[in-house]
Order: structure tokens, then C-alpha cells, then sequence
């Protein structure tokens, strides 16, 4: 499922949820020869990666640490820089934006919050009421799915 898969250049780390199995992970470890699978585990309560976790940039990610066991946070933190978001804004869907490249993010007003975390770090937020889409389990990045960053 779009939301468990998360690119950035050859490393694509693979949400393990009750969408996204291990059967998957090897699918695209078939499919990907050249690049780097990650899987990473969910808890039951987590629909999709990107409900947790969302790629800014090559080198910072927004993320809600406490959806991520101690191994795979380790192993985050080695790759990126963390911006973390609050339970509540994890809620309403706060990682669950879309990057567009060149520090602008586009997010929902609602999530102050990781608003002001992500400007404190540079990025230009670009608020847009997207929230009726919340009923359906989606943001931002569920309507995109980018693959390529600039």
C-alpha cells in the first residue's frame, strides 16, 4: 500500500502494518534490485508509515518517535535529523504532509504545532484546510505519493 512506502533516492523504507506485509518487502526487493529495502514495524493501531513518518528532505524527517521500536529509531537517527511531533498532532495526521522541495511543506493548519517545529527548522509551511480528508485516514502525502524530490 502507497502509504507503507517511503522513497528517498535508493533507500526505500517499507511500513510493516495490517496493509503492507513481509511478502511485499520481498516483492520489492525483486522489483528494486538497487535499492535499499527497510522495513520498518508498526504497531496494530498505525494504518500506514506515513501516518508517522514523513521525508522532508535528504537529510530531516518528521516523525512520531513513539510509533517506531528502539532498533528502528536508532536506525533513523543515523540517516536523518529528527523532527518530532506531538501524540495529539500524530492524531491529525501532522506528519502527513507534502515536501515540495526547496524547505516548502505543505500542511494542515490545524497541526500548529508541527507547524512551528518545521518553521523553527527552516521550512516554509504552506497551510491548506485539507481537513475533511482526515474522515478517510489521508493528508497531504496520501494524495501525491512523491517519489523524487528536488
Amino acid at each position: 500500500e502507497g502509504g507503507d512506502v517511503l522513497v528517498d533516492q535508493t533507500r526505500v523504507f517499507v511500513g510493516i502494518s495490517k496493509r503492507t506485509n513481509l511478502a511485499a518487502i520481498q516483492q520489492l526487493k525483486k522489483e528494486l534490485p538497487n535499492h535499499d529495502i527497510i522495513p520498518i514495524h508498526l504497531p496494530s493501531h498505525i494504518l500506514h508509515l506515513d501516518c508517522v513518518m514523513n521525508i522532508l528532505s535528504h537529510h530531516e524527517i518528521l516523525i512520531y518517535p513513539e510509533a517506531f521500536t528502539e532498533k528502528d529509531l536508532h536506525m533513523l537517527t543515523k540517516h536523518y535529523d529528527l523532527i518530532e511531533i506531538s501524540e495529539q498532532e500524530q492524531f491529525t495526521l501532522g506528519p502527513n504532509v507534502l515536501s515540495i522541495g526547496q524547505k516548502k511543506v505543505i500542511s494542515l493548519p490545524i497541526n500548529q504545532e508541527t507547524n512551528a517545529a518545521l518553521t523553527a527548522h527552516g521550512y516554509t509551511v504552506i497551510e491548506v484546510d485539507f481537513s475533511e480528508i482526515i474522515k478517510s485516514g489521508g493528508s497531504f502525502r496520501c494524495c501525491t505519493l512523491p517519489i523524487r524530490r528536488s
